[in-house]
């Protein structure tokens, strides 16, 4: 099989150096450059010691025409809007990038403008990606393997951890007609780690131990995006309510999305709508009725773990939950994933593990 040479740029992240440590234990890939702007010249060990032994790579800055030398594919871990500056000039010079902000997301730039409040650069660049989550993207990913393998470099964006675990929490039964109406209520807890590297207020150890908050309340950024997913699932306008917590976890998420039942719903038709929708998906498991998912089933893996139920009670809704690794299917995990499947590798190399026992 080829061997793949890989950047990752923002190699430093929380994110980026997930990418990095999946990227050596990969069989057919090999890590040829990783970048960071601060920390140019300084050995990626020296930042993780972890790595020494393993991984002498010196950090460089990430300069396209430098990247496109070495690399055939760069992964960008990079803040929201970075990525801009960045990905035209990569494919240009035929660097297929997965790039792991938001800024290829959304279809409509007006819509990605409001929220970022920046605007959007290469808009032409758009309707060339494809959106990275290949349990309800496959086809489209499939269509940019065909294409990278005529030699075109292709983009591929790669979903947001929140956007995610609510997207695999409540396809099935909007797929399914099992779940009526226009809303879907989404409530999703992650760890620290899903804020990035740099500390803040917020996830400062003294604030964010021992205690549990809802941030970004009918505001944050990742809205969007879950709306455009759902909505095409289930083939109309979905509107979300999405309430993001962060909890004194490292790593970890849990989304559980609330959705209105259909009349002829039952829990057992709801059950073996999810099952049936994931029965060939290698990295997500569908729990027994009666069982619901914790991160640390998934810490430290790209795989996902979904429980649905139906509560029948008063107003009909379905509950599902989906348990992720923020850094894992949520962000790197994806990414080698989506990766793997572009350059026709098999799906699960690299990426699929049991969690830690302790």
């Amino acid at each position: 099989m080829e061997c793949i040479k890989v950047c990752v740029v923002g190699a430093t992240g929380y994110a980026g150096i997930e990418v990095c440590r999946l990227v050596l234990n990969h069989p057919n890939m090999e890590l040829v450059m990783a970048t960071d702007r601060k920390e140019a010249g300084t050995k990626l060990s020296a930042v993780y010691p972890s790595f020494a032994g393993v991984c002498d790579l010196e950090l460089s800055l990430p300069e396209p025409g430098r990247i496109a030398e070495v690399a055939d594919v760069a992964f960008l871990a990079v803040p929201h809007t970075a990525s801009l500056g960045l990905t035209p000039q990569l494919l240009a010079a035929g660097v297929t990038v997965l790039d792991l902000s938001a800024d290829y997301r959304i279809h409509d730039p007006k819509v990605y403008e409001d929220w970022y409040k920046t605007p959007h650069t290469s808009p032409e660049l758009l309707s060339q990606t494809v959106y990275g989550l290949p349990e309800l993207n496959r086809a489209g990913l499939g269509s940019l393997a065909a294409r990278r393998a005529t030699g075109e470099a292709v983009l591929v964006a790669v979903p947001g951890c929140y956007p995610t675990a609510t997207a695999l929490a409540a396809a099935p039964a909007l797929a399914a007609g099992l779940a009526t109406g226009d809303l879907v209520i989404s409530d999703a807890i992650s760890g620290v780690s899903g804020a990035g590297r740099g500390c803040n207020a917020r996830t400062h150890y003294c604030h964010a131990n021992e205690s549990v908050e809802a941030y970004g309340v009918a505001k944050h950024r990742h809205t969007p995006e879950i709306e455009q997913t759902l909505s095409e699932v289930a083939g109309r306008d979905i509107n979300v309510v999405f309430t993001p917590h962060l909890a004194p976890l490292t790593r970890g998420l849990l989304a559980t999305v609330y959705l209105e039942a259909a009349d002829d719903a039952t829990a057992e038709g709801v059950q073996a709508a999810y099952e049936a929708r994931y029965a060939n998906e290698p990295l997500v498991t569908v729990l027994p009725s009666g069982s619901m998912p914790s991160t640390s089933s998934v810490v430290g893996t790209g795989r996902a773990q979904v429980g649905v139920a139906l509560d029948d009670r008063r107003r009909r809704v379905i509950i599902a939950s989906c348990a992720i690794d923020n850094l894992g299917k949520g962000a790197a995990a994806q990414a080698v994933q989506c990766a793997n499947i572009v350059c026709g590798l098999p799906e699960r190399l690299a990426v699929d593990s049991a969690a830690p026992l302790i």
